[in-house]
């Protein structure tokens, strides 16, 4: 009898593979959870890899203070459900130990989360974080490898990866290096999508339409908030809206949509002409490519 496993058990057969050799090769090892759809895959994807037992590792999320307040409430309650340890840092914190540093006139505080969770690894030790990114999102994040080192200083250096032929993976690291490893690199917004509905994952309501307050900036839908001061000419207007990516809620863009379940949303990105982060506005604004960032310790 032959038996042929669809592409989604395929990808989520990788993901436990790698989780489990996270948890085998790292003695401090952090997840990081943010509440988006991403790092809601990767705690179901948790839960299949070491459940009933407790999760081999803390969640950790480094808080911008500029989110949206539905995906606070649905990550405190999430990681309450699964009865795991959730580490909260903040930029708020940083930038008042001199952390992270805001540059004048800077609405955006998605740069300031480099250093906040670079002081958080050393803080506790942490010698491998775990993300969520995806090799489809950004060509920057199409370059790294499952298991990505960083040095001693937090940084990513793209022309000196370590080869992963056949998913064998080189964790050796140094004192003071840390390595980043991204289980769902190989996956689509797609695949997250139909992942999500084939478990039934709860998500938060923002990435279904509903209706809110927005104003046209640099080509982009931005819900208004406290973080927006408009400028002359713009106009607020009240749309049927959701969110594709979650960030930053000065710099989140929001889609015009319909899609209220999420077969609808399946629908919706299968038929999209633009990436999930083409609704990013600070990756548009950014004098900096998301490469640099990366270098620099960015996720």
């Amino acid at each position: 009898m032959n038996y042929r496993l669809s592409h989604i058990d395929a990808l989520e057969a990788e993901s436990i593979y790698i989780l489990r050799e996270v948890a085998a090769e790292f003695q401090r090892p952090v997840l990081l959870f943010s509440g988006g759809k991403d790092s809601i895959c990767m705690l179901r994807l948790a839960e299949k890899a070491f459940r009933p037992a407790k999760f081999p590792f803390p969640l950790m999320h480094i808080d911008t203070g500029h989110n949206f307040p539905e995906l606070i409430d649905f990550r405190d309650r999430r990681a309450a459900q699964l009865g795991e340890k959730l580490i909260v840092r903040t930029v708020e914190d940083a930038i008042a130990k001199g952390i992270a540093r805001p540059t004048p006139g800077e609405s955006s505080r998605n740069r300031l989360q480099t250093p906040t969770l670079l002081a958080a690894i050393e803080e506790f030790k942490f010698d491998c974080a775990i993300g969520g990114a995806r090799r489809d999102e950004e060509k920057a994040r199409a370059k790294e490898r499952i298991f990505s080192l960083r040095d001693a200083f937090g940084q990513w250096d793209p022309k000196n990866q370590r080869p992963e032929i056949w998913n064998l993976f080189n964790t050796r690291i140094n004192p003071g290096e840390h390595m980043r490893a991204f289980p769902l690199s190989n996956w689509t917004e797609l695949d997250v999508w139909q992942y999500i509905d084939r478990e039934k994952l709860e998500i938060p309501s923002i990435y279904f339409s509903h209706r809110r307050q927005v104003v046209r900036r640099d080509g982009q839908w931005l819900p208004v908030s406290d973080l927006i001061t408009l400028k002359p000419g713009e106009e607020i207007r009240e749309l049927d809206v959701r969110v594709r990516t979650i960030g930053d809620i000065s710099c989140t863009g929001c889609v015009e949509s319909p899609a209220t379940t999420v077969q609808d949303i399946i629908a919706e990105i299968a038929a999209a002409k633009v990436t999930e982060r083409g609704s990013r506005a600070d990756d548009k604004r950014s004098e900096t490519s998301m490469e640099d960032r990366k270098r620099e310790g960015y996720f």
